[in-house]
């Protein structure tokens, strides 16, 4: 009897992992363009066409609708293990508390605001650890196109057309040429590189699953929480969380594609503002939002459902071994 407690809670943790690493994957080939608008906005300079339509029409002229794809197979990896990660050591903290309620003798196991931060702190902590090299080589795929785009752009305009022709139809980046570049010219630490504002930015999923599940407790209270209901309070908190921490978003796809570039964190964000003051900060921000919420609307919505199916199929697939 003793051994089977662990396996309980491990196995659902293993199924809030597999159903947020399949809700994020759903989540963000749905909103990916919007991601490619947005990280292309925070690293491109003030001259840079930022409204949302010229901004797709930029690029689908340049690169074709591909272009609003760039780096998408690294994403969906990325928000694959991002999010098993994440939601594996979320449910292992928030079981860890839900026993301790018990043993405490506290009335209700559900999480308060700070245990909620907690668990949030751990699991973000050690996501970005774990899989901050992913979107370093994720952010360079998405602009690395649009780099070269501006040197040919910035050249003479009497450069003979055949060689300005020439710079535009270089092929797309892959993600493991992009990888081996890096690794050659920058070493193994450029992977960690915007490793502390990423840390920082730990603070917006504690801020959105804080606020989803504070939320989310009180809707339970009243009525069962649907996927359309999960949808609308995952938005919420999205949206909370992203207007926030959006400075600190920009300033760590800039490290991300710094090169060599020495610079901390508030030295990036001085520059930036310096250099185009504070709504230097918020570039991009429009359909930055516009992605996270319903990214996370979708998440929250799918996941529930993908968590259900998983713990069937688990089922059934117990109920085959015992047979």
């Amino acid at each position: 009897m003793s051994h089977s407690k662990p396996v309980i809670p491990q196995n659902d943790n293993v199924a809030h992992a597999l159903a947020g690493a399949g809700g994020g994957i759903l989540s963000m080939a749905l909103t990916y363009p919007l991601i490619t608008l947005s990280t292309r906005a925070q690293v491109e300079s003030k001259r840079a066409e930022t409204t949302f339509l010229a901004a797709i029409q930029k690029i689908v002229a340049r690169e074709g609708v591909s272009g609003l794809y760039s780096g998408l197979s690294s994403a969906l990896f990325g928000i694959s293990v991002t999010n098993f990660v994440y939601y594996y050591w979320y449910e292992w903290t928030r079981a860890f508390f839900e026993a301790a309620a018990v043993k405490a003798g506290r009335a209700s196991k559900k999480l308060t605001t700070v245990e909620s931060m907690i668990a949030g702190a751990l699991a973000g902590s050690a996501t970005v650890i774990l899989t901050n090299p992913i979107w370093v080589v994720n952010t360079r795929v998405t602009t690395r196109k649009h780099e070269s785009e501006d040197v040919a752009e910035s050249t003479d305009p009497s450069l003979p057309k055949p060689a300005a022709a020439s710079t535009k139809k270089a092929s797309p980046p892959t993600t493991i040429g992009v990888l081996l570049n890096l690794l050659s010219k920058e070493g193994p630490q450029a992977l960690f590189a915007g490793v502390v504002p990423a840390l920082v930015l730990v603070i917006n999923p504690i801020l959105q699953y804080t606020l989803f599940e504070q939320m989310k407790n009180t809707v339970e209270k009243k009525r069962r929480v649907t996927p359309g209901i999960a949808f609308l309070l995952g938005a919420l908190g999205k949206l909370f969380a992203t207007s926030v921490t959006y400075p600190y978003i920009t300033v760590k796809s800039q490290m991300h594609v710094a090169g060599g570039k020495k610079e901390g964190v508030f030295e990036a964000i001085n520059r930036v503002v310096k250099d185009e003051g504070y709504a230097g900060l918020y570039k991009g921000i429009g359909p930055k939002v516009t992605q996270s919420v319903l990214t996370a609307a979708c998440l929250f919505a799918f996941k529930d459902v993908l968590y259900e199916q998983t713990v069937k199929l688990r089922g059934a697939v117990a109920k085959k071994a015992i047979a």
